[in-house]
């Protein structure tokens, strides 16, 4: 038969499905019907339990009066247990299935929920049991305590899920804010171009005009002359068309007329427009040209690496103190306590060079750092530098530490050499070529440039280096 609910489902055979009729319960504690039993084990030949396989000792198993009247109970609702068989059925999870009463005592031997009719019986006498409360209590406890690691690792992933969130509001705040940096760029390059393309093609336009005004010239004097030399054939040849006295009364001047000499016409040199000077490498000329408006920058500034504390400008050469931290990705990359910034570009090999302009700021550093440096809390970093502090000029390393640096003016701009290869840092001031330090060490990493700036008035300025342009022939 079809389930009607749950406790139908206890109330019914597992062989058969149906309502118990007649049902006896085996040595393991399942009940079945008895026929359904018997058929069991006929079909089988083992008295072998059919639900759990466990052997029977007794070749006529006792009958199971409590199930067998909770069925006769449930097939005949209009009895007097009718009511306690509404609370089984609208609430069979705190009541007892064998006996209908409440579950209010936890066994502790056979770790299960049983009632006080229950505790008396075979199955459980002589138990330890408890009240459920009691029980509840203290496994409530015990599931509170292993929460609690669930809890903390909840928070972890709640904490780096916003985090990651923050990273990715980040990177298209970042493609935004470089998008339209580029563009920019871009549209100045672009205009850079047009104008170049609209000077270039004037020039063009300008010397065809001229040229063609010569042409011209020369065409309307060379007119001139024909017309001049036709008329006088056609007079010749009207004379020679007289009569002979009058011919020969007329001869001698028609002959000097005819023996007019004219120069001989001259070609123009130079007539022709100077194509060469318009397309020959014309791309590259444009490029040359272009430097006047591009730079370059040896050292860029790397903003993924910069402390929150620090602004950095549009172009990535500038760096000065903010008033109140910006709300930046905790990246691996970036400082969260030395408020530094590193240059893009790391050296581990060669001489490099690049100038900072200082102007009239008060505190700054300025040096190179390895690679391996921690980014994270006040750990103490491998670095050489020279820094401006409290009206001081210092030098400092991992093996000299604050050296005192004289200056006769105050520089306004830090020119930094790092001869990698022969370990050399030094640094000097560019506009009086006074040198200030040289750090010696055999560097076996490699190293980043880096700045610190103090003021949030003076920037501190990575400045572009002087390109120039050198021609090799290929053999």
């Amino acid at each position: 038969m079809d389930s009607g609910s749950p406790f139908e489902e206890d109330l019914s055979c597992p062989v058969c499905c149906d309502i118990f009729k007649d049902p006896v319960i085996v040595c393991c504690g399942h009940s079945f019907c008895r026929t359904c039993l018997q058929k069991s084990w006929k079909e089988k030949k083992s008295r072998k339990c059919p639900m759990c396989r466990t052997i029977s000792t007794k070749d006529e198993p006792p009958p199971n009066f409590n199930l067998k009247s909770l069925c006769e109970t449930f097939l005949k609702p209009n009895t007097g247990d009718q009511t306690r068989l509404k609370r089984l059925r609208l609430n069979p999870e705190v009541l007892c299935g064998l006996h209908c009463e409440k579950l209010k005592l936890y066994c502790l031997e056979d770790k299960q929920l049983i009632c006080v009719v229950c505790r008396d019986s075979m199955n459980h006498k002589g138990h330890d049991c408890t009240p459920v409360n009691e029980v509840a209590k203290n496994h409530k406890v015990e599931l509170t305590m292993a929460l609690k690691p669930l809890q903390e690792k909840l928070g972890d992933f709640n904490k780096v899920k916003q985090t990651l969130q923050q990273t990715a509001k980040h990177i298209k705040s970042q493609a935004l804010y470089s998008e339209r940096l580029m563009k920019e760029d871009f549209h100045k390059l672009h205009q850079f171009l047009r104008e170049e393309e609209e000077a270039r093609i004037a020039a063009l336009r300008e010397e065809e005009e001229q040229k063609s005004q010569i042409m011209k010239n020369k065409i309307d004097e060379i007119n001139d002359k024909i017309l001049l030399v036709t008329e006088k054939i056609r007079s010749i040849i009207e004379e020679m068309k007289a009569d002979d006295i009058v011919f020969m009364q007329n001869y001698k001047a028609t002959m000097e007329r005819a023996q007019l000499t004219l120069p001989d016409p001259q070609l123009v040199t130079g007539p022709l427009v100077d194509v060469v000077k318009h397309l020959g490498n014309l791309q590259f000329r444009v490029w040359e040209k272009m430097q006047r408006i591009v730079k370059y920058f040896p050292v860029i500034l790397d903003p993924n690496t910069a402390n929150p504390w620090l602004n950095l400008s549009e172009d990535l050469t500038s760096v000065r103190w903010r008033e109140t931290p910006q709300q930046l990705p905790d990246n691996s990359e970036r400082f969260d306590y030395w408020g530094w910034v590193l240059g893009s570009e790391g050296f581990d090999s060669g001489i490099h060079r690049w100038e900072v302009e200082v102007g009239e700021n008060t505190t700054w550093f300025i040096g190179v750092i390895p690679e391996s440096a921690h980014r994270k809390g006040n750990v103490g970093i491998q670095r050489w530098n020279i820094y401006y502090y409290a009206g001081r000029y210092v030098a400092s390393s991992p093996s000299e530490s604050d050296i005192p640096i004289a200056v006769m003016r105050k520089p306004q701009r830090i020119r930094v050499q790092l001869d990698w290869d022969r370990g050399n840092l030094t640094f000097s001031d560019p506009d009086t070529n006074a040198h200030l330090h040289t750090f010696t060490h055999a560097f076996i990493e490699r190293v980043f440039p880096y700045i610190w700036n103090g003021s949030m008035v003076h920037p501190v300025t990575t400045l572009p280096a002087q390109v120039s342009i050198k021609i090799h022939s290929v053999l």
